[in-house]
C-alpha cells in the first residue's frame, strides 16, 4: 500500500454508465454480465474488459456483493491500527491474511490502517481482534456498527 495519492483517472461516458449500472440491482441469472452489457448496448467482453481496467487502475477498489451479515447471524466491525510507517506493508500483509478481513486502507491519521472485519458469529469478533493483535504486536481499535447507512454514488454519464 503506497502512501502516495493516486492521480485522478479520467472516466469516459461508458465507464460512468458501467459504474452506475453495477450499483444496486445486479441481475441474478446465469449470465448477469451479458444482461448488464446488453442494457448498456455493449458486448459482454467490452463490459468485463472495462471493469477489469477500472479495478487495475483503482478507480474501483472492489467489485462484489455487500452482505448484511447481521441478518445471517454474523457481525461487522470497522477496526483500526496505529502502524509505524516502516512496518505498514508488513502489517498490511498480515492483516490481509485473515479471512475475516474484507479490505483495508491507509489514512492520514494516527490510526492509519482501517479495515473491515466480518465474522460468521458475533462471539468470534473478539477472538479475531486478539489474533490480529498477536500477529502484528499492535492494539486493534474496534468500532462496532451502531447504525447502518446506505450511500450510493451515481455519476453523470
Amino acid at each position: 500500500m503506497s502512501k502516495e495519492r493516486q492521480a485522478p483517472v479520467e472516466l469516459d461516458e461508458l465507464d460512468r454508465r458501467i459504474i452506475n449500472a453495477l450499483q444496486g440491482e445486479f441481475p441474478l441469472c446465469e449470465e448477469p454480465y451479458r444482461e448488464v452489457a446488453a442494457s448498456l448496448a455493449v458486448d459482454e467482453a467490452t463490459l468485463l474488459a472495462r471493469l477489469s481496467h477500472m479495478l487495475e487502475q483503482r478507480v474501483l477498489t472492489r467489485f462484489g456483493p455487500m452482505f448484511q451479515i447481521e441478518r445471517m447471524g454474523g457481525r461487522f466491525v470497522l477496526a483500526a491500527l496505529a502502524v509505524p510507517d516502516d512496518r505498514f506493508e508488513e502489517v498490511a500483509a498480515l492483516v490481509n491474511g485473515f479471512a475475516e478481513v474484507a479490505h483495508n486502507y491507509r489514512r492520514e491519521h494516527r490510526l492509519n490502517m482501517w479495515f473491515v472485519l466480518a465474522t460468521e458469529r458475533p462471539e468470534d469478533m473478539e477472538r479475531v481482534c486478539r489474533e490480529i493483535e498477536m500477529v502484528t504486536g499492535l492494539p486493534v481499535f474496534a468500532f462496532p456498527k451502531e447504525k447502518e447507512y446506505f450511500v450510493e454514488m451515481r455519476l453523470r454519464a
